[in-house]
């Protein structure tokens, strides 16, 4: 069931370590994961942060190897790297990354829009997402951004799960995660400044996925404009990879990450 609010990323997983149904078993390392994951989705941790094991014990009130076991996880789905006698830290985009990430995202999204395409009830399986770009729209005009940076990737990951193809919906939510820290890393911003944007108005740390384009991905599915939905797709992907800027680099504090609750 789609929720209207903005979903934390880790609720769009949907499945536990390793894409294995969790069964409602949820262990502290999986709640160690989900929350340094929305942290670091929510941008509280920018790319190159290092996460130390006694940092999170004592934010988590839990034993190292309980942070061992979700940082090993997160490290598997390259949201952290471990390297040897350094430690662990959110992951860092290469060029080479940044471009191969793009590439296979416009590649599934495009097989996203065929195979929603083919659907005889489309009409009605995008109600839903017509609702998420409306309050998408309404986030980012009242300048919240957490909320709105949230909407913007789930937007992806939901459209994919209107499918009901579990493995397609995985690849598309761990590239759209990837997405979000290639974004964080070349155009950062900081979640608990005041927002200075306005509707419609471009400004630094406000240009990581437009609703509007959205918003017309949506209106072309519906006329079943396939040719037009998925040029719409790459341009909104394209334009997305283009504005990448030189980072900006600097200490984050993992405490504060943790502090900041939405």
């Amino acid at each position: 069931m789609l929720t209207l609010e903005a979903p934390k990323a880790s609720s769009l997983r949907g499945a536990s370590y390793g894409g294995l149904p969790s069964a409602g078993r949820r262990t502290e390392a999986d709640r160690v994961y989900d929350d340094i994951f929305d942290a670091v989705m929510d941008r509280r941790l920018l790319p190159g942060t290092k996460l130390t094991e006694a940092t999170l014990c004592a934010i988590f009130s839990c034993s190292r190897a309980v942070v061992r076991s979700a940082l090993s996880q997160l490290a598997h789905d390259r949201i952290v790297v471990i390297e040897p006698n350094r430690g662990a830290f959110v992951w860092q985009p290469s060029s080479k990354e940044t471009r191969d990430v793009f590439q296979m995202r416009r590649a599934l999204e495009c097989m996203v829009i065929d195979l929603l395409l083919a659907m005889s009830d489309l009409q009605a399986r995008l109600a839903p997402l017509y609702d998420m770009v409306d309050h998408e729209r309404k986030a980012f005009e009242r300048g919240d951004r957490v909320s709105w940076l949230r909407l913007s990737n789930a937007f992806h990951v939901e459209m994919a799960r209107l499918l009901d193809n579990d493995v397609l919906t995985a690849m598309l939510q761990s590239l759209c995660a990837r997405t979000t820290l290639i974004i964080a890393y070349y155009d950062t911003f900081d979640v608990s400044a005041p927002d200075t944007a306005m509707a419609g108005v471009a400004t630094p740390g406000t240009t990581a996925c437009s609703y509007s384009e959205h918003q017309d991905i949506l209106e072309k599915l519906a006329r079943r404009d396939a040719e037009g939905a998925k040029a719409a797709m790459q341009h909104h992907l394209e334009d997305c990879e283009r504005r990448m800027n030189e980072p900006e680099k600097g200490p984050v504090n993992p405490w504060l990450a943790f502090s900041v609750k939405r």
